[in-house]
């Protein structure tokens, strides 16, 4: 006899609880372009995943969104050393052929002399994005999306269904497309054609949504409870304005486009909007849900690291402290306290959160 490790979650933590988290990240990656501070949150977020991911497809998606992140930097540095200007710094790197523009393209420069504090601008602003990118590849990486789905308010039922569908058959059109490939060549025929491929799979995807069609309507998917047309009407418009609420003041917070005061009202104010127009239209959807996600104490532990993170940054933001904005590009950035004892914060979840248990199983030789 020889022991087999499997691993299993006593219970896989809220995939909200993880959004919420990274989310609090990617606020508190907005608030800075010190490269300290984005290398920690990087650090943070990278061994959160690799203390508390699963051996889910999709837990993967961390290394993924890094690649992405080095994409974006090395798309904005070489940007920036195209179109930079003398007059960004008069520490001259190199020089590169600068190419004639006409006369209505006056005053933009492509090519020619490239200063160092323009490519460490450019370095800190691309990393600031790709921090934020990696933020979200984290929480892609460690909340089901099929379970997050599932956790959908009643309101946004009938799309929830229609997304959980549609991440249920993308994968099968990939192993229905290597099943029809492999069995083509079995019959020794190496060289096929596109249609030759994607009619069979075609096929097999209209006749399972024809099956899943059937099996749906037998179990009672899409029936809602009558409900008056202005209720319908005012619970949709709140939902609008809620939804521009959330998205006017998550971009003011971001970008400063807002003082904090207005920017945090339109948030909360959508929030509350969005949160009451769901309530309502959940009264449509007459369905239980069957084994719902709890949320206890871990998801609010979680939470809060995220939050910590966030509201710090934010505050320090507002202080005005040093080091949260550098002075130049060539200064050499601070390590302020405050700010980095409160994204050390964010490394709660891999403590707090449901880990990952070996339970051996006794497998005959």
């Amino acid at each position: 006899m020889r022991a087999v490790h499997h691993l299993t979650l006593p219970r896989a933590l809220h995939p909200g609880a993880w959004w919420l988290w990274a989310l609090g990240l990617a606020v508190a990656a907005s608030r800075t372009r010190n490269p300290v501070l984005l290398v920690l949150i990087l650090a943070v977020a990278g061994f959160v995943v690799a203390a508390r991911r699963s051996d889910a497809p999709w837990a993967n998606s961390y290394v993924a969104f890094l690649k992405l992140g080095l994409v974006v930097i090395g798309l904005r540095v070489v940007l920036q050393a195209l179109l930079s200007t003398r007059s960004q710094g008069n520490t001259l790197l190199f020089t590169l052929p600068q190419i004639p523009l006409p006369d209505w393209a006056n005053g933009v420069k492509l090519g020619g002399e490239v200063t160092a504090e323009a490519l460490l601008t450019a370095l800190y602003d691309g990393g600031q994005l790709a921090v934020m990118l990696c933020c979200i590849g984290a929480a892609n990486a460690l909340a089901s999306p099929r379970r997050l789905l599932k956790s959908l308010p009643g309101a946004l039922y009938e799309m929830g269904v229609a997304c959980v569908v549609a991440l249920t058959f993308a994968p099968q059109l990939v192993v229905d497309a290597r099943r029809i490939r492999g069995a083509r060549r079995l019959r020794g025929r190496t060289r096929g054609s596109f249609r030759t491929t994607a009619m069979p799979v075609l096929e097999g995807a209209l006749d399972r949504s024809v099956e899943l069609a059937a099996a749906m309507d037998s179990r009672g998917y899409g029936r809602t409870a009558h409900v008056p047309r202005r209720q319908r009407r005012i619970t949709g418009g709140s939902v609008l304005l809620g939804l521009l609420g959330i998205a006017l003041g998550v971009y003011s917070l971001l970008t400063d486009a807002m003082a904090f005061p207005v920017a945090a009202g339109a948030l909360v104010i959508g929030l509350l909007l969005a949160v009451g127009a769901m309530a309502i239209g959940r009264q449509r959807v007459t369905r239980t849900r069957y084994r719902p996600d709890p949320w206890a104490l871990p998801e609010w532990l979680v939470t809060a690291a995220g939050a910590v993170a966030a509201v710090t940054m934010i505050i320090a933001a507002a202080r005005g402290t040093h080091g949260l904005v550098l002075a130049g590009p060539l200064v050499v950035p601070p390590v302020p306290v405050g700010p980095v004892i409160g994204l050390l914060v964010g490394l709660a979840p891999a403590i707090v959160a449901p880990p990952l248990t070996r339970r051996a199983e006794l497998v005959p030789a």
